[in-house]
């Protein structure tokens, strides 16, 4: 019998691609690629990330398909509903990337409130060497209130990290109201108003569902504190960057670091550019050698899924 054919449209870690060779026959072929349509009709199997959108008109183009494997884990650019319609099994890596989100979370944290006034090329003169040692100051994260947007498993980490490994106060708010009493360290759920009101730092850990467009714009910018740091390393979609913006200039907020933008990348108008005090990274908040590779072991569900069998991970 023929081995089921399986697309991997915007690449895999060494490891778990010759583990699918092995059990399949794998196509490695970019979603945008002039080719790709011409392998989906024949393709049984499809592993993506964050760029190919599953959607209704890639599924009629794919009549043999049976499973999209997702290596992360947002699913934004797949519809479920759609895939679940045509019998198309979907399985993602909800583990794959927590650790390596909350360490960023607090190298960005660290940056801004602990600024970093570096020398690689010359030394400071004596003069500014003492100017900026006597002038520059940070702030404790012990000292601090960190609010958690979303305590998903990413919240959970940021949220142990810092009661754990900083002596942090922890607040959060999330969708499912998930109680204080479920969590591994000591946090107290508040409500949205309340969460922007005592943070010293907000950080965002929602996904992409339908109604959080700009769920952090204007209105909940302007109950922060104005010495205040917001962290985004969820989705793009989730905070108005105008809107932040505006809240930084006007000194209504003392900064911000962004991983994730709307559009992506971002165009050469994007309004958080050129400000001394925001930090804007091209979505590595992941992009860690371990974390790649177990977004890139999806491809065990995507052949359990072929094979007949349940998938560890499907889709919510």
């Amino acid at each position: 019998m023929a081995k089921p054919l399986v697309l991997v449209a915007e690449g895999s870690d060494a490891k778990p691609l010759e583990w699918l060779k092995e059990q399949v026959r794998v196509v490695e072929i970019a979603y945008d690629d002039p080719g790709f349509e011409r392998e989906l009709a024949d393709a049984q199997g499809m592993v993506v990330r964050t760029y190919t959108k599953v959607n209704t008109a890639l599924l009629a183009k794919a009549p043999k398909l049976r499973v999209v494997g997702r290596g992360g884990v947002g699913l934004e650019n797949i519809d479920v509903k759609a895939c679940r319609a045509r019998g198309v099994e979907v399985v993602y890596t909800p583990d794959a990337n927590t650790i390596a989100v909350g360490d960023y979370v607090f190298g960005y944290a660290l940056q801004l409130l602990r600024p970093w006034k570096f020398f690689r090329e010359r030394v400071y003169e004596a003069k500014e060497f003492k100017r900026i040692r006597n002038t520059v100051r940070g702030r404790q994260l012990n000292e601090l209130t960190i609010g958690i947007l979303g305590m998903g498993r990413v919240g959970k980490r940021v949220g142990q990290i810092a009661v754990n490994g900083f002596g942090m106060r922890v607040i959060y708010n999330d969708i499912l109201n998930i109680p204080a009493s479920s969590l591994s360290f000591p946090a107290t759920s508040v409500d949205k108003p309340a969460l922007y009101r005592e943070s010293d730092i907000l950080s965002l850990h929602v996904t992409m569902l339908p109604g959080n467009e700009n769920l952090v714009g204007q209105e909940q910018l302007a109950m922060m504190k104005p010495s205040a740091i917001l962290i985004n390393t969820s989705r793009g979609e989730v905070l108005d960057a105008a809107a932040l913006r505006e809240a930084i200039v006007g000194k209504r907020l003392a900064g911000a670091a962004l991983d994730v933008f709307h559009p992506e990348p971002p165009g050469v108008d994007f309004p958080l550019l050129g400000l001394e005090n925001v930090l804007l990274t091209p979505h590595l908040a992941a992009r860690t050698y371990t974390a790649l590779e177990n977004m890139s072991w999806v491809v065990r569900d995507v052949v359990e899924v072929l094979e007949g069998r349940r998938a560890k991970f499907p889709a919510p």
